[in-house]
């Protein structure tokens, strides 16, 4: 075996093992109040009154606007750690064309938010959650649209074992970058907004993949800081300034 690369397995060992015991706040609210915080997914594929999962969530307490993304690390040929993303369809009704994180709303018969990211990933890029090995879930964020997301992170061990298969009615690229990037000052640009008496900056980030700029901002932007600083274990290096709406206590 190349030592090289046992060297970055260790890497990707040793931060599993630190974000498993990672604890997100836990004043959150949040339907499911039996999930733990680092929940492991041995079997994301089951419907959600299994025996077999004291976490499934009831088929009657599904949310309409609950939704999980998922934040999908791997090692890069450098190792770096890197974050698959993608670029929505322009077709899409909400959010065309802009850059994504793999997820979508919760569906009756999902576990939990672990499964519904991993389940969202498979349809639209082709992700086996059998290659994904989930590690702990953030505090959640909310959209303008009262959308609860909750950003799982999870680790792909393998990534030569995933072979990108957008769906095209919902995905016109894939493409990864670097995680440590959203908490540098480089390639990043902000704008001062204002929404009901609440300044707050936006932050914009630049990244080229083969001659082609992807803008990652917004809230996909915020959910990434949140998750490189917890990865890196220290806060962006620039003033974040979020939205207070994103962080609001559900009601």
């Amino acid at each position: 075996m190349n030592s090289d690369r046992f060297e970055r397995s260790q890497k990707l060992r040793i931060l599993a093992e630190r974000l498993r015991n990672y604890k997100s706040d836990p004043t959150f609210d949040t339907i499911n109040d039996k999930t733990p915080t680092n929940p492991r997914i041995q079997d994301p594929i089951q419907t959600s009154e299994s025996v077999n999962n004291p976490y499934a969530i009831p088929s009657e307490r599904i949310e309409t606007n609950r939704a999980a993304v998922l934040i999908c690390l791997f090692e890069g040929e450098k190792g770096d750690l890197r974050v698959i993303l993608t670029k929505r369809s322009s077709t899409l009704s909400s959010h065309s064309g802009e850059v994504a994180l793999p997820g979508g709303k919760m569906e009756e018969g999902d576990a939990n938010d672990a499964a519904t990211a991993l389940r969202e990933a498979k349809e639209e890029i082709g992700l086996d959650p059998c290659a994904v090995d989930v590690v702990t879930v953030l505090h959640p964020f909310h959209s303008k649209r009262n959308i609860t997301v909750i950003p799982v992170i999870g680790i792909m061990w393998d990534k030569n074992a995933f072979n990108p298969v957008p769906n095209v009615d919902e995905v016109e690229a894939v493409f990864d970058a670097p995680l440590e990037m959203f908490i540098k000052d480089e390639n990043r640009r902000a704008e001062e907004r204002e929404w009901m008496g609440n300044k707050y900056l936006l932050h914009f980030f630049d990244h080229e993949v083969d001659n082609e700029t992807y803008v990652i901002w917004a809230l996909t932007a915020a959910i990434l800081i949140k998750a490189a600083s917890v990865v890196y274990d220290r806060p962006p290096a620039f003033e974040e300034h979020r939205p207070k709406f994103w962080s609001r206590s559900r009601q």
